[in-house]
């Protein structure tokens, strides 16, 4: 995981700087010190702390950060997250990458926060998917636990996901089960089988082969849902996804599932506003 969050932060200077940042070289002393506050402007869950420290000191090993308000807590416009202390020329070209993942991960925490909230009182977890951008996952998915949900699989690699389409192309639900079933055998690897039922009917060909882990209900109604969790007694893992909005959310969670996968944590989220400011 640090390797990849090392390659994508060095990939982001190399976007941003490219040739150099001509202005602040071109106006700033490279003698110069400074600090710079991260000033809270709309109230959220903070994310992302620990990240900014990994781009300010692989950007400048010498930049001294101090943290007031750590990863998960609740803030508010005007509350100072962190003060940072180096060279200005560090601190104007680590500036934009540090609020932008900031901004983003704090963003998907205050939205899984709300979340959360709502199923507070169920035994139901929110899941996020892999609808995450390209490059910003391990982030991304981090920024999620930071606001209390659960990850799903990271990728492709950790988990069997029968999708539809898998069912599909496969053909049917016991090719796909015991072809998966018969690989992990194979290639020696211990990951959880979970797959996306449509129905009913596709549901208790699950239940007659078994051999799964979990079960994902793919776009089937609250009252369905219920039923669907009735039928399973408690065997398997239930998963209900598709559709599920945060105005629908808990009428999922009461049936009795154990997670309820939603995709807005990070596709559609708009980050938490703040700034970067010269003491």
């Amino acid at each position: 995981m640090n390797d990849l969050i090392n390659r994508l932060i060095d990939l982001a200077f190399a976007e941003d700087i490219g040739d150099g940042d001509h202005t602040t070289l071109s106006s700033i002393p490279a003698t110069a010190m400074g600090k710079s506050k991260l000033l809270i402007k709309e109230a959220g869950v903070l994310a992302g702390v620990e990240i900014a420290k990994v781009i300010f000191h692989r950007f400048d090993p010498e930049m001294k950060v101090e943290v007031f308000i750590e990863d998960g807590t609740e803030v508010k416009p005007g509350d100072i997250a962190m003060i940072v202390e180096g060279k200005v020329q560090s601190l104007l070209q680590t500036e934009r990458l540090m609020l932008n993942v900031m901004q983003r991960m704090s963003g998907i925490a205050t939205m899984t926060r709300k979340y959360v909230k709502q199923l507070e009182g169920t035994k139901t977890r929110v899941l996020d998917t892999r609808k995450t951008t390209p490059g910003m996952r391990m982030l991304e998915k981090e920024a999620v636990k930071i606001g209390g949900g659960v990850n799903h699989r990271i990728g492709l690699f950790d988990m069997i996901l029968l999708k539809d389409n898998h069912v599909d192309f496969a053909g049917g639900i016991d090719k796909a089960i015991t072809g998966a079933q018969k690989y992990l055998k194979e290639k020696g690897k211990d990951l959880k089988i979970e797959i996306e039922v449509r129905n009913f009917d596709e549901l208790n060909q699950v239940l007659a082969i078994g051999g799964v882990d979990r079960i994902m209900l793919d776009n089937f109604t609250p009252e369905n849902t219920k039923k669907a969790v009735d039928i399973i007694g408690g065997r398997y893992e239930i998963e209900s996804s598709g559709g599920i909005t945060f105005d629908t959310l808990r009428d999922y969670a009461v049936t009795g599932v154990d997670y309820i996968s939603v995709g807005a944590l990070t596709h559609s989220v708009k980050g938490l506003d703040m700034s970067f400011k010269a003491v």
